[in-house]
């Protein structure tokens, strides 16, 4: 299977970077992160890297997730469509114990930590700040894990990754392409996001045949330490570690305020609200969501006195706090 490159972006100018996330499209920048303390140490070696991590760790509980070990790294579902890995919870040196005995043991085991919060895990370990990050909601943080198989899945944030210890492949499918993914359900996921049921390191086209059209689409590149990748948002991306002991650093940030929400609780309402209707009560409110949400404009509403628009108008904290207020009440 062999797909289109990511593109690569050389400078390591921050204006440059801004002006990649302006584009909306992916990038790979190389070595832009080659000389943080953290990176240097994951260039050493793995057991350089586990000690740095550990050194720096909060003394506290770590959660963490163990495959089955037929399922060969691959996070996903099981046959009856749970979820193929159980979470536990330990101190991080024993965690750290366990990446050791299953490589020692030559296990296809997957082990994985995900999306550790870096202020509530470690202290001290990350003092430098990308410049290129304009916005002061950013979240980051940290995976680890071994040689796991992450399936096709979006995020709302924007996304910025650098590869700290290990090697990671990423695989990127534009966000229109999701019709032809195969998505499986969005209330009860494996990876917190919905995912793709199709298996991209080996696809059944007969069983999935518009996966073939996805495939025309995706790009893919792999990362060393101190490369870093930009994942906009929406974007469907499979993850691969390719080495026993994996570490990555991201970033996630939203270009708009984080008070508004996630549109995903948008969709599963309207899935229980509007979905079932009639066909013509339910084309009508795609009429109603397409004026106000869609194409909304201040033509729509310049008939209204501004201070009687309620939630018309730009929506506030306080306002979106009240709409979250009066959606409690009724749903309830």
């Amino acid at each position: 299977m062999s797909l289109q490159a990511i593109s690569e972006i050389s400078s390591h100018d921050p204006e440059a970077l801004k002006e990649g996330f302006a584009a909306g499209r992916p990038f790979i920048v190389r070595q832009l992160h080659k000389d943080w303390p953290l990176v240097r140490k994951g260039c050493e070696s793995a057991s350089a890297l586990k000690q740095y991590l550990l050194e720096h760790s909060l003394k506290r509980e770590f959660v963490f997730a163990i495959g089955e070990p037929e399922q060969n790294g691959r996070i996903f579902y099981n046959q009856d469509m749970g979820v193929n890995f159980v979470e536990r919870k330990a101190p991080f040196d024993t965690v750290l114990g366990y990446f050791d005995e299953i490589r020692d043991a030559g296990e296809d085991v997957a082990l994985y930590l995900s999306s550790l919060e870096i202020h509530k895990y470690f202290v001290n370990l990350l003092s430098e700040t990308p410049r290129y990050l304009e916005h002061d909601n950013y979240r980051a943080g940290l995976w680890i894990g071994n040689k796991i198989q992450v399936p096709l899945h979006n995020d709302f944030p924007s996304n910025v990754a650098c590869v700290i210890g290990g090697r990671r492949k990423f695989t990127l499918i534009p966000p229109a392409q999701f019709e032809n993914l195969y998505l499986g359900p969005i209330d009860f996921t494996p990876a917190g996001r919905a995912v793709s049921m199709v298996d991209l390191e080996n696809p059944d086209l007969k069983k999935y045949p518009k996966f073939a059209r996805a495939l025309d689409y995706a790009l893919t590149g792999e990362l060393e330490p101190g490369d870093v990748i930009h994942i906009p948002s929406m974007w469907w991306h499979a993850v691969e570690g390719l080495d026993d002991f994996n570490v990555m650093l991201n970033f996630w940030w939203r270009e708009n305020q984080t008070f508004l929400g996630g549109p995903d609780a948008a969709m599963k309402l309207a899935i229980a609200t509007i979905r079932d209707l009639p066909h013509q009560e339910k084309q009508h409110w795609q009429q109603l969501f397409d004026y106000y949400i869609f194409r909304n404009s201040e033509d729509n509403i310049a008939h209204i006195p501004e201070n009687s628009r309620g939630i018309l108008s730009g929506i506030s904290s306080d306002l979106a706090r009240k709409i979250k207020s009066y959606l409690l009440e009724v749903l309830s």
